[in-house]
């Protein structure tokens, strides 16, 4: 079969085949003379078969016209039958046809039977033949002669009989009636199916139908005919086969119906029109009859399908049920965003593809607003399978929204036809070019598109499956400069099968402010494939500057595609900014997430005083509840004053792996004004992100989530009154002895100090920001600072010694007295007193001369 132009119309029928037992044509009689309602009756008239030879008959199978601009042409197809014990030469046999006219014209084989000359004993043969018959339209009056070549007879032809065709003959099959024939040589029946106009656009579009049920035991293919409307007067409207039936196949035994579409003109006459079939013969360059049927009265189809009603269509026999589900509108700016899903299921036994169709939405007005239809276009549908195709499409606000359909339109490439487009009379047919063909009109329910509220869960279905989704939280908290807004939404799989999500990116709009370009989308991959009942969490991260305020945010989730915006779920809400976890004193913070499940818990905080600004130093356990070995998730955090200021901390962690139950000791702090309150204060604590994941070590942050306030319990670091077990994290320094001596008259004092220093080994910590200040007070009451470098100065371990010598002037009037020792913590800068314990500093005065003197006389 042509594809439009070229493949334009099937079928039928290499003969009527009427011709039975009696080996004539049936010839049906007539309800009134002259009438073309003769194809209508049971009755039949039939042409008996002309003697050629002994043994040699010729009996006429079929007969048509068909009108072309260079002269009708009139096609007869003759079976010759040898019944005798000898080959018969074709070549001796002639035919004529004689026109009502007199004219008489010679016949000449077609192509395709050019090249039959012999039929073998006990056989028969059928070969079609051509004539040009002028402008003669009808057969009545029309005879074939026959003649026998006889080198005798005048003109060496002997006349053998005629066929003389009735005037009641008609080879239009009537409406109701089935025809028995052959089509590439499959024994088929074929019958007139139906009769559609539909008017689009302001065209009228006409649809042909006819039945063919397969009687062979083989695939019936394409017979490569065309097809024809033709009207009551004889205008010929060449047809393109429909789209969804190109290339089909009959399998044996099944019955299909086969569609044509042409476009027609308004005023056209649609009464007692014929569906006709013609066969190229591309080497004589003429087209020849074939087989015509009568068509039902003309109907105009309701194309209009109810909110919620199935709309079945049919692609190649196969019934596809389609129905529009899950519309929904909300407005944004001076546009309606209407998100609809055309939901299809093939109730075929066979997989099916969908031709290449327009969607456009329309308003009362008749305005059209096209809608992108690539993913239904092509479509594949295995046998019960059922898909979903997300559809959206942007109309003005000034449209009347609740009145509106989508339009589901087939686009058919015209049929080139025959002298532009046109056959018989010359009226002008459907020329070349595109055939936009309604399908159906979907009435478009008006519902608002609902305001989704946090924690409640919603149903959606889409292209990937149907899940329920809900919003988990929509919170606002501090980032640098700015503030991070973070929408949580969780996917949660209500189907009996997996339910696959794919690579998507997310975008905020805060009111009509589009953040698509700088949100940030975070999910598991793990998560990716959902088995029933499973859910993903994902999280949608962007920033705004921190006095920006907003009432509306609109959450879209996208398939990653380079090409196109293929949506995945789309929804707005109005929420309330929802607060972050607040967890109680003395709680633990959870950290979820794979490879990343640990508790944070306060160790200690505490405030270094300073003379401009106070230090807000926090320490917070981390241990990793994972049962391997993993990357423990980086923290990012900001301080919360009473007041509802925030400050940013620095934080301070290891970067080692966390094994199975580690603990690691974390660090942050901030510095604060002095007037700033620090009595009840919170730490907002989230781990950190970049780039769309989680942080990892010796990654720069660009935001935080799963952020959660906890207390702190700020205390004030107690000096102890000596220094037998002094903790500056994670070291414990113990002072055993301290012997401080002067020499009399000398300008130095020197100190010896025996001592443990042990290390908390239970977890990491980063390196250590902390430094441990030693004081002297001498015996005058000046102090004297050393900065104690751990593990150079001071050494892990027991009994460690450690020396080091004062030097002043004013030390050379010292003749005793007590020294005191205070250890100090100092942190960036400012310093705590961890503990002081006074000493008796040993004197050693130098020998006087009389102790000499009497020294030397013994």
């Amino acid at each position: 079969m042509r594809e439009f132009s070229k493949r334009t119309a099937v079928l039928l029928l290499s003969s009527l085949a009427l011709v039975q037992a009696a080996g004539g044509i049936a010839v049906p009689a007539a309800q009134a003379a002259g009438t073309q309602a003769a194809a209508s009756t049971a009755a039949a008239v039939k042409i008996n078969p002309v003697t050629m030879a002994a043994g040699v008959t010729a009996a006429i199978e079929d007969i048509n016209i068909w009108p072309q601009s260079g002269g009708n042409i009139l096609a007869y197809t003759l079976k010759i039958t040898n019944n005798s014990s000898s080959t018969v030469n074709l070549q001796r046999y002639f035919s004529r046809v004689v026109t009502p006219g007199g004219s008489v014209i010679p016949g000449n084989p077609v192509t395709a039977d050019a090249t039959k000359k012999k039929i073998a004993a006990k056989n028969s043969m059928s070969i079609t033949y051509y004539v040009n018959i002028g402008q003669t339209k009808s057969l009545s009056g029309v005879k074939i002669a026959m003649y026998v070549w006889d080198a005798k007879s005048k003109g060496y032809l002997k006349h053998s009989g005629s066929f003389a065709i009735p005037a009641a003959y008609s080879n239009m099959v009537a409406t109701g009636k089935s025809l028995d024939t052959k089509m590439n040589d499959i024994p088929v029946t074929a019958s007139a199916a139906s009769l559609e106009l539909y008017k689009y656009g302001g065209k009228v579009y006409a649809k042909a139908g006819i039945n063919i049920t397969n009687k062979g035991g083989k695939v019936l293919g394409d017979p490569g005919y065309t097809a024809y409307l033709v009207t009551a007067s004889g205008t010929a409207f060449e047809l393109a086969l429909s789209s969804s039936q190109t290339g089909y196949k009959i399998q044996p035994q099944e019955k299909k119906s086969i569609y044509y579409l042409t476009e027609i003109p308004a005023y056209l006459n649609t009464t007692n029109m014929k569906l006709q079939f013609t066969q190229k013969d591309e080497a004589l360059k003429l087209e020849l009859p074939r087989s015509s049927f009568k068509l039902p009265a003309a109907s105009t189809p309701n194309l209009v399908v109810a909110s919620g009603a199935v709309k079945k269509i049919v692609v190649n026999n196969n019934t596809v049920d389609t129905k529009l589900t899950g519309a929904s509108v909300f407005a944004e700016d001076a546009t309606a965003v209407w998100a609809f899903q055309l939901q299809l299921k093939n109730t075929g036994n066979t997989a099916v593809t969908l031709p290449a169709y327009e969607l456009a939405v329309k308003s009362a007005k008749g305005t059209a607003f096209p809608v992108n239809a690539k993913g239904l276009s092509g479509l594949t549908l295995k046998p019960m399978e059922t898909k979903v195709v997300p559809l959206t499409v942007e109309i003005p606000l000034q449209v009347e929204q609740s009145s509106l359909q989508l339009q589901m339109i087939e686009a058919v490439t015209a049929a080139a036809g025959t002298d532009g487009g046109t056959s018989g009379t010359g009226d002008t047919g459907a020329a070349s070019g595109k055939l936009i063909f309604p399908v159906a009109y979907f009435t478009i329910p008006y519902t608002l598109k609902a305001d989704v509220r946090s924690g409640q869960e919603y149903g959606a279905t889409n292209q990937y499956g149907s899940f329920a989704y809900s919003l988990q939280s929509l919170q606002r908290y501090p980032w640098k400069n700015d503030d991070i807004v973070l929408a949580k939404v969780r996917i949660t799989n209500t189907q009996a099968v997996n339910l696959t999500i794919p690579e998507l990116k997310g975008a905020l709009k805060l009111d009509t402010d589009n953040l698509s370009a700088t949100t940030d989308l975070l999910m598991d991959k793990e998560a990716a494939v959902l088995a029933p009942g499973k859910y993903a969490d994902i999280s949608l991260i962007t920033k705004i500057p921190y006095t920006d305020e907003f009432s509306n945010v609109r959450v879209n989730l996208s398939v990653k595609s380079e090409t196109e915006s293929i949506p995945f779920l789309d929804f707005s809400t109005t929420s309330f900014i929802s607060s972050v976890d607040q967890l109680k004193r003395g709680d633990s913070y959870t950290i979820s997430g794979k490879g990343k499940n640990a508790a944070v818990q306060e160790n200690k905080t505490t405030v270094y005083e300073g003379s401009n600004y106070n230090i807000l130093y926090t320490e917070v356990l981390m241990t990793s509840a994972e049962k391997r070995q993993s990357k423990m998730a980086r923290l990012q955090a900001y301080f919360k004053t009473a007041d509802g200021q925030f400050y940013e901390a620095k934080v301070n962690q290891s970067d080692s792996l966390a094994i199975p139950g580690g603990k690691q000791l974390v660090t942050l702090w901030a510095k604060l004004p002095k007037p700033a309150s620090t009595t009840d204060v919170s730490l907002y604590v989230g781990s950190g992100v970049t780039a769309g994941r989680l942080s990892e070590s010796g990654e720069e942050a660009t935001g935080f989530i799963n952020v959660a306030s906890l207390p702190l319990t700020p205390r004030a670091v107690v000096p102890a009154n000596n220094l037998q077990n002094v903790v500056l994290y994670p070291y414990t320094l113990n002072v055993l002895t301290s012997d401080a001596s002067h020499v009399e008259a000398s300008d130095t004092v020197t100190l010896n100090i025996t001592y443990n220093l042990t290390r908390e080994n239970s977890y990491d910590a980063g390196e250590s920001e902390h430094k441990l200040v030693l004081r002297i007070t001498d015996p005058f009451g000046q102090s004297q600072d050393k900065v104690l470098a751990i593990g150079t100065e001071l050494t892990e371990g027991t009994n460690h010694n450690f020396a080091v010598s004062f030097t002043k002037n004013l030390y050379r009037q010292i003749t005793g007295g007590s020294y005191k020792l205070t250890v100090y913590d100092e942190f960036q800068g400012e310093r705590q007193e961890l503990g002081g314990q006074t000493f008796t500093m040993r004197f050693i005065p130098l020998p006087k001369v009389e102790d000499e003197e009497k020294e030397t006389g013994k």
